[in-house]
């Protein structure tokens, strides 16, 4: 797939607040969403002692999910490991394994967060601006925010809240299994986000799309 946008990027930690508190505001948390036939997980692991950043995108059909392509692409750590700002670290591998795709996946769903930032601008947000498609944040564990305790049935969630502004959801996809934490990154509201990470997640805590690419980018 083609990646549309030209890439500003910061070379350290007080440029890349910076950059995020300036694109934030190009975020769209509304539904701005066509027909999704296919969806796409992102992942990130690294080698070489975290000196290579190896970025995974896999992708299915939908509603199906069948795999369809899957991709991976390794780069040069660029960037320290520090939370908050994980998308500078790991987006330039992920833009290099998009660009390998042959199909342009109409939906992302990354492992990491969305709005459920705080500076509303997680990597899915920074992804999905990027290459202009809707993304969702789908992340493991709490960056920032309270919520209240989810209840245990399978599609059961609970608002993300952060100084006083619900900030994504907390959502239990399996029974007995931890929650994870869904916040809109681009192009799509709360309440869609969360029906679509319900609809790719049949089975297993995690949706199948960021399941397969989290395989892929841990080798």
């Amino acid at each position: 797939m083609k990646i549309p946008h030209p890439i500003v990027w910061a070379d350290n930690p007080q440029e890349a607040i910076v950059l995020q508190n300036t694109l934030r505001a190009a975020i769209i948390t509304a539904d701005q969403i066509g027909s999704v036939r296919h969806v796409a997980g992102v992942d990130v692991g690294f080698e070489d002692s975290g000196n290579v950043t190896r970025a995974a995108v896999a992708v299915l059909s939908f509603p199906d999910l069948q795999l369809q392509e899957q991709v991976i692409a390794r780069r040069p750590t660029s960037f320290p490991y520090i939370p908050g700002l994980l998308s500078f670290r790991e987006v330039p591998a992920v833009l290099d394994a998009l660009a390998k795709l042959r199909l342009t996946p109409d939906l992302l769903l990354c492992d990491g967060q969305g709005t459920a930032h705080p500076r509303r601008f997680g990597i899915a947000c920074h992804l999905g601006l990027l290459v202009d498609l809707p993304a969702i944040g789908v992340a493991k564990s709490l960056l920032v925010g309270k919520h209240a305790e989810v209840p245990d049935p399978k599609g059961a969630w609970v608002p993300l809240v952060h100084q006083g502004e619900t900030i994504g959801a907390v959502l239990r996809t399996r029974t007995g299994t931890k929650p994870l934490y869904i916040s809109p990154g681009h192009r799509l509201s709360l309440p869609t986000a969360i029906d679509y990470v319900l609809r790719c997640t049949p089975k297993y805590r995690l949706p199948e799309t960021t399941r397969l690419a989290h395989k892929l980018a841990s080798g």
